[in-house]
């Protein structure tokens, strides 16, 4: 008789373990009283009582889904109304709201290239980026990081008449600032459309927190799309692309994870929109954000950040388990990333920045970096 046909995954999975790979889900309760540096609620904004409040509304309005595509019954007013002030915030003429950042970069990329096009898409792109670049049927060339003369040379050399550019505005692992203005200069140059992933970007980089095509003055730009995520700064969930009335209206006719994708709750939409009313009315929370990342990085000993994200790269993903599992004995939690998501040998601990984190945590979260950090240092 033949093996059951699942019995390759238990092999699989041993081999993950043998190589420090293997991952679990760790749920948490409400009451959680551990720091929390590995989530994305960069502004502090999930359990603000406003933004609270903004979703409970909506619930009590809508009900609690939203029934439907958005070509059926799934929009809502309280789409459109967060479609426009995500646009209006960030510069953009139009938006489209999605029910994640996943199915927005998977909508975008996909309904501005198929056959015929080119995606020139950066090394160090998110897996969002990754898959949609896959699923695109366009030709994809990959290009060193933030390698400007690469993209240039890619888009020189192309056979194509249509043309992406796609990185993410800030690195997900890292908190590098993609080059914007010079990758923008040779799109510009070669005919091919930016795309922006601004997920890590929208309420931390630009003024007021606008976003990396904010900051790099390419808001609102007719050959520039933006995709942003609501479920980090903004504290709640969902996704939207954003750029020209044009885009917007192609997305409604072709794409994929838009057209047979259940509408975004009401509750996440009314909650996101509250929290960009929030994020409006206190510009000084991207401000705090990176005063906070600054003390998280003094602490860790690397280099100061332009963003939320702190990475203490220790190499060996047994390593930075431990370091991270330390961590949370010591009442702080951090993220751990190993490959996939990073290059072999770069395993690190993630530490994101919260606008709200209080001088007295970070005295907390000093105390346990020096514990969990110094026996590293000493080998």
């Amino acid at each position: 008789m033949p093996d059951h046909p699942l019995a390759w995954l238990a092999d699989h999975a041993d081999r993950r373990r043998a190589a420090g790979l293997r991952r679990s889900l760790r749920p948490r309760a409400a009451d959680d009283a551990v720091i929390d540096l590995a989530g994305n609620d960069y502004l502090g904004l999930a359990r603000d009582p406003r933004v609270v409040a903004g979703g409970v509304a909506a619930l009590q309005a809508w009900g609690a889904g939203s029934t439907g595509s958005r070509l059926v019954t799934g929009s809502t007013a309280l789409h459109a109304e967060l479609e426009d002030a995500l646009a209006a915030f960030t510069g953009f003429a139009a938006g489209l709201v999605f029910s994640s950042g996943y199915t927005a970069n998977l909508g975008v990329l996909t309904a501005l290239s198929g056959p015929g096009a080119l995606i020139v898409s950066d090394a160090a792109n998110h897996a969002s980026l990754v898959d949609a670049c896959r699923l695109s049927r366009a030709r994809v060339q990959v290009v060193p990081r933030d390698d400007v003369a690469a993209v240039d040379a890619a888009l020189a050399a192309r056979t194509e008449d249509r043309a992406l550019v796609v990185t993410d505005g800030v690195n997900s692992v890292d908190g590098g600032h993609a080059p914007l203005p010079a990758l923008h200069a040779a799109c510009r140059a070669r005919g091919a459309v930016l795309v922006v992933d601004d997920a890590h970007g929208l309420g931390v980089a630009g003024p007021g927190g606008r976003g990396t095509p904010a900051a790099a003055g390419l808001a609102g730009a007719d050959d520039v799309v933006a995709t942003v995520t609501l479920s980090k700064a903004l504290g709640s969930q969902g996704g939207a692309v954003l750029g020209p009335p044009a885009v917007v209206e192609h997305l409604v006719d072709t794409a994929r994870s838009f057209i047979f994708d259940t509408g975004l709750a009401p509750a996440c939409a009314g909650a996101a929109l509250a929290a960009l009313r929030v994020l409006a009315a206190e510009p000084e929370r991207p401000a705090a954000v990176l005063r906070v990342a600054g003390e998280l990085a003094r602490a860790a000993g690397v280099a100061v950040p332009a963003s939320s994200v702190v990475a203490v790269v220790l190499g060996e993903p047994e390593r930075a388990v431990a370091a991270a599992a330390r961590c949370a004995e010591l009442g702080v939690r951090v993220g751990c990333f190993r490959p996939p998501s990073v290059p072999e040998g770069t395993s690190r601990l993630r530490l994101t920045a919260r606008a709200t984190v209080t001088d007295a945590e970070l005295v907390r979260v000093r105390a346990a970096l020096a514990d969990v950090l110094a026996p590293a240092a000493a080998r």
